[in-house]
């Protein structure tokens, strides 16, 4: 990943292959302009939410924020996502008692979050319409890190970032960039904490900001303390998400001491883990929580916490992403 932040030389060394893969992304846009790779266009809204910096840039906690939002404006929706991090053969129903191992764990969380109607699968549009076959009141759809799959015509398109803005600007490999910065898109988001990255691209930027809320006990869900109860104590904060760091960086900015344990992305939890941590509180996100509670020796430790965070974005980017969404649908705004 450092790598990715700076023009140095493995950067520079692997620059010639990633000017071929911009090539090769350059002719596949050529020929979705000439409409000679079509796409599928259904019969609901579609609004893709996703990245171009490779890696966790806060997807999930966004799906989850319009999952509300739309429920306050009166729409019904579902949400459809590739489920990364396991083998989807066949496309999957979420529901909140699914096997992480088997949906994904950010699905699962999403359901868990919303009790919206969700399906995975590799392939978007067949889980899209596996979706409104079963659900027909659903009358708009996510797409959860979509951005780059085109078989899937969308209505919306949501970029993300945080505070790693575009790395050092260049394509994978030699940069952390799934397609140009500069791409088109409806929306830009920013997620951050702290002082406000530069992202330099140009386009108006909304900010996006995760509250914590009450530390919530593994073992007995019922159990709340606050952040501020733990001050003083020993403290492990363990994170196998995209970018750990963001976590580490939300936990410093309320003032906790704490040992970091970054992990893998869809870290495989278990049973030993924390076996031989001393500390007195374990804090882990909610993406690791659900993956936690079904091994019987993390579920039953008293020290382990989640922390869960909540999207918060201004009131203007609700109403402007209402009134794109009337207008795509119904050729005029909403009131």
């Amino acid at each position: 990943m450092k790598t990715w932040m700076k023009r140095g030389i493995v950067a520079v060394l692997l620059w010639p292959i990633s000017a071929l893969f911009g090539i090769i992304l350059y002719c596949r846009f050529c020929l979705r302009s000439l409409g000679l790779v079509s796409s599928t266009k259904l019969s609901v809204p579609v609004i893709v939410v996703g990245n171009i910096f490779i890696g966790g840039t806060g997807k999930t906690p966004m799906v989850i924020w319009l999952v509300n939002a739309l429920r306050r404006a009166g729409w019904t929706p579902g949400v459809i996502s590739r489920g990364y991090g396991v083998n989807v053969e066949q496309i999957q129903e979420v529901l909140a008692d699914s096997s992480a191992a088997v949906v994904g764990d950010e699905p699962l969380l999403i359901v868990q979050r919303t009790a919206c109607p969700m399906m995975v699968g590799r392939q978007r549009v067949a889980s899209a319409q596996r979706l409104l076959d079963k659900y027909p009141e659903v009358d708009i759809i996510i797409s959860d890190d979509g951005l780059q799959h085109y078989s899937l015509a969308r209505d919306i398109e949501i970029a993300m970032f945080d505070q790693r803005g575009i790395g050092n600007g260049w394509l994978l490999p030699a940069g952390p960039l799934r397609e140009p910065a500069q791409r088109s898109r409806d929306f830009t988001v920013l997620n951050y904490a702290g002082t406000e990255p530069v992202l330099g691209i140009g386009d108006p930027v909304t900010s996006m900001r995760l509250q914590i809320g009450e530390l919530i006990q593994l073992q007995r869900a019922e159990m709340r303390q606050s952040l501020s109860t733990i001050r003083g104590k020993k403290i492990l904060a363990a994170a196998g998400i995209g970018n750990p760091q963001r976590f580490f960086d939300s936990l410093n900015a309320q003032g906790i001491t704490f040992q970091s344990m970054p992990l893998a992305d869809h870290f495989a939890f278990t049973p030993e883990l924390f076996r031989n941590e001393d500390a007195e509180i374990i804090l882990i996100t909610e993406k690791d929580a659900v993956k936690c509670r079904q091994i019987a020796e993390l579920r039953e430790d008293p020290r382990i916490w989640l922390v869960p965070v909540t999207a918060e974005l201004d009131v203007e980017f609700e109403h402007q992403l209402l009134n794109l969404i009337s207008e795509k649908k119904y050729g005029r705004t909403s009131a």
